[in-house]
């Protein structure tokens, strides 16, 4: 009577101490089952079949296993065939585990079930002996839950216990009716509110970006001249007009020749080509003083002197400015 409170005060404790308001199935969640069985008596001698009242409490280890503790109470079994028709009373706890197919929130999951059980029936004569009969079981089953909301179910089964003190069976077929709570119901957490949108920032005017403009020239001479053509003075005002626009300019007129001659000749001839330019840009209205003319002679070639096509291209005098301009 003792143990049977005990339970009795943990099942009730369970439910008491978990919120209806997280009822729930699946992994940590609890169940607690009324049911009542008919029970088919096989492992003592001259006992007819009675009928099992009981109760369990079980716990889900994961979405599909749970651990249950049971108990029934051995009621209205009889005894006959001369042992003196006596009202058999008992109790039977159990430790099992049930494992449930399908997945959590399915309305119908079946389950297969194994443990450990100890009875205890009095006024038993049977078996050569008289009184108690503590006996151990090992228990097997079958049946399905089907789960009428998320937190109230029905189960129908049926159940063996083995008696491992003569080798013999029980059988019982059983209803229950139960409730569950607490689990995480297979699903995962709500995922957090985003954070609310930061307030748009105005944003401030980019700074102009200046880019840089060039202008190059390229002035082409007859061979062992240092006089500027013609067809070149337009290149050299375009450069002059440049300079003007960007009066913080100043720029290098650089004179070459091909490889015909001596070098010392060469190295003079190539400086008044670029005095020459030079002048033609202080002219067309640049200050002298922004206009640097050096001679580099044939130290510098561009294209082949070995061919007369090469050599007109090296006899030369070059110019590149820059300058920024804002947008």
């Amino acid at each position: 009577m003792k143990l049977k409170n005990t339970l009795g005060l943990a099942i009730g404790s369970l439910i008491a101490a978990t919120s209806f308001g997280a009822l729930a199935q699946g992994q940590g969640a609890v169940e607690g089952e009324l049911f009542y069985a008919k029970k088919f008596n096989d492992s003592v001698d001259h006992v007819e079949d009675g009928r099992t009242p009981g109760a369990s409490i079980g716990y889900f280890l994961t979405d599909d296993v749970s651990v249950n503790l049971t108990y029934g109470k051995l009621d209205y079994t009889r005894s006959n065939d001369g042992t003196g028709n006596q009202k058999i009373r008992g109790d039977q706890f159990g430790l099992k585990s049930q494992y449930h197919f399908g997945t959590v929130g399915d309305a119908i999951r079946p389950y297969v079930e194994g443990g450990v059980a100890h009875g205890s029936q009095t006024n038993v004569a049977a078996d050569g002996h008289t009184g108690r009969d503590q006996s151990t079981f090992l228990t097997t089953g079958a049946g399905v839950k089907w789960y009428i909301t998320d937190n109230l179910y029905a189960r129908g089964g049926v159940e063996a216990d083995y008696k491992l003190d003569n080798g013999k069976w029980d059988y019982q077929a059983l209803v229950g009716l139960g409730v569950n709570f607490g689990g995480s119901g297979g699903k995962a957490a709500p995922a957090p509110a985003p954070a609310p949108a930061p307030e748009p920032v105005a944003a401030e005017p980019e700074a102009p970006v200046a880019s840089v403009v060039r202008v190059e020239l390229d002035v082409k001479f007859d061979f062992d001249k240092a006089v500027v053509k013609p067809n070149s003075y337009g290149d050299v005002k375009n450069l002059a007009d440049f300079m003007k626009q960007y009066p913080a300019t100043h720029v290098e007129v650089a004179g070459h020749t091909d490889s015909v001659g001596p070098d010392a000749y060469n190295q003079k001839l190539s400086q008044r080509r670029a005095d020459a330019v030079k002048q033609v840009l202080v002219k067309d209205g640049v200050a002298a003083n922004r206009v640097t003319s050096v001679g580099y002679g044939e130290s510098r070639p561009v294209a082949d002197n070995a061919t007369e096509a090469g050599r007109a291209v090296n006899r030369r005098v070059e110019a590149a400015v820059e300058a920024q301009a804002a947008q």
